[in-house]
């Protein structure tokens, strides 16, 4: 299967930036890692009160099948307090490298 790169851009409700950024590095960030995705960045952007961050897979797994395995894992069920509570709003979008002389040929 070729690498696959998703760009993510959440809204993180107000007054909650600080939880969800904690609650993500301590918890989301490694399960992903675990779950053998790459996160290839993650940033805010103070006021618009967005998250951003780079996802990567590059396995043998088509994107859907390792996600959705990501998703229903006991490690993931098992977060608690799910920090997605912190988000108004969720946008994904797949990113198609035009260099490839980058990290992930971004």
């Amino acid at each position: 299967m070729p690498a696959v790169s998703q760009l993510r851009v959440y809204t993180v409700k107000p007054g909650a930036m600080d939880d969800w950024v904690r609650e993500w590095k301590e918890k989301i960030y490694p399960l992903r890692r675990k779950h053998g995705f790459q996160i290839l960045g993650a940033w805010v952007i103070e006021p618009e009160n967005k998250f951003v961050w780079i996802l990567h897979y590059d396995g043998p797994e088509d994107w859907a099948t390792k996600d959705g395995a990501y998703y229903a894992s006991e490690d993931r069920k098992k977060v608690s307090p799910d920090p997605v509570r912190h988000l108004a709003k969720t946008e994904h979008w797949f990113l198609r490298p035009v260099l490839n002389d980058g990290p992930a040929g971004i």
